[in-house]
């Protein structure tokens, strides 16, 4: 069972925002990939986001498969807002503990912004033939803009934003973002969401009213989301308080403290199987809905020994592959899951087509199809936007 108390996602604050995607300029040129180890190596993995409940069978796979290249894998969890710092102050003493991280769009660009991260593509293309033909659209178009050639996308779902509610508390389900508004300031703490800057919900919410409110450019959150910040300011109004990690929020749906919070596909389905939000919980977009999707990267720290970079190099290309890809679907943590194409729930363990067929929605399959698929902010904008919304949202709670 997963511990949903530990926070997911959240990017390092005070980053020089002009220089998160710096690196990420250099000239294109490929570089001689380092031979394999001629005997086993150990390996590191830390996971800042989750997505070793999607991946871990398949590095598990990978170890079995490749026992003279791999001695062990280590697995490390941390929050996300550890990582930049604890990278840093490894490259800074000479030393290269971790190996591969496993982290989202947040953790990437903390990492840009200082640097820390090994340039992949197209520097190791040769390890990762036809790649890009591979992934879906929309996991294609995260692969470049957001991972810009550091992060090799592993997962990806459309995320959201959704509305996730008990039916029984509530028989009129908002249908626009003015009549949310209106609910939450008729039931004041009753509608919840988590702080972005450490929940996928959270930041798919802020990401997505953009798109919603006609804003004059949602690309960019501190000139043209004027009509969003106005919003959030306005909804706090009636929000009791944003923790700092989405497992609240579905604890507190799950136990009545909550009627309404904010979720995604995976949110929705996952608390829903492990029992902490009840089953019969439903889901609903407003209009005008935009999904704004989110990825697992796979990153690797500077400084390696070639050794140990040709192994995890080595590493990530099996990932991709279609039967690991399959592992994704898990217990619909991130659903769909799989990156690549062609990777149905038919190729899934038992186990994961179990949860996906009891606790899925078919509605799901439409709603994806039905609406576009945004990008979410570059790493810098994100930066900027968890920013402008500590300073001016999360700072204020619900009127007494």
């Amino acid at each position: 069972m997963r511990d949903l108390s530990l926070p997911r996602r959240a990017v390092v604050g005070g980053l020089a925002a002009a220089t998160v995607l710096a690196t990420a300029r250099r000239p294109a040129q490929a570089a001689a990939l380092p031979p394999m180890p001629r005997s086993p190596v150990a390996i590191s993995v830390m996971d800042v986001s989750g997505a070793l409940a999607l991946h871990q069978r398949a590095f598990d796979d990978y170890r079995a498969a490749k026992r003279d290249a791999v001695s062990r894998i280590t697995f490390v969890k941390a929050p996300a807002p550890e990582l930049a710092a604890k990278i840093k102050a490894q490259q800074d003493a000479g030393r290269s503990d971790l190996d591969l991280v496993l982290t989202g769009s947040d953790g990437l660009a903390s990492g840009l912004a200082l640097n820390l991260w090994q340039r992949i593509l197209p520097d190791y293309a040769e390890k990762f033939p036809d790649l890009e033909a591979n992934y879906q659209p929309a996991a294609l178009k995260l692969h470049r803009e957001q991972g810009a050639g550091f992060g090799v996308v592993c997962s990806y779902y459309p995320s959201g934003p959704l509305l996730e509610y008990m039916p029984a508390r509530v028989p009129e389900v908002p249908q626009t973002a003015e009549e949310l508004l209106a609910w939450a300031k008729s039931r004041p703490g009753k509608f919840m969401y988590a702080r972005p800057t450490n929940s996928g919900p959270g930041r798919t919410f802020m990401m997505g009213l953009p798109y919603l409110l006609g804003d004059r450019d949602p690309k960019d959150p501190i000139n043209g989301w004027d009509k969003t910040w106005a919003y959030l300011q306005e909804l706090g109004q009636y929000i009791e308080t944003y923790p700092s990690g989405t497992g609240v929020t579905m604890r507190e749906l799950g136990d009545g403290t909550r009627d309404m919070i904010v979720s995604t596909t995976g949110w929705d389905i996952n608390p829903r199987a492990l029992g902490i939000v009840p089953k019969e919980a439903r889901v609903s977009i407003l209009k005008g809905h935009h999904w704004v999707s989110d990825a697992n990267y796979m990153v690797v720290p500077k400084g390696l020994p070639p050794e140990r970079l040709a192994v995890v190099l080595d590493m990530m290309a099996f990932v991709l592959q279609p039967k690991m890809q399959a592992y994704a679907y898990d217990e619909g943590y991130l659903y769909p899951g799989p990156a690549v194409k062609d990777v149905g729930l038919d190729l899934a363990p038992p186990e994961s087509r179990k949860v996906i067929e009891e606790f899925g929605r078919p509605e799901y399959a439409a709603m994806i199809a039905d609406h576009p698929i945004e990008l979410p902010l570059k790493p810098d904008q994100m930066v900027l936007a968890f920013r402008r919304w500590d300073e001016t949202v999360g700072s204020r709670t619900m009127r007494r």
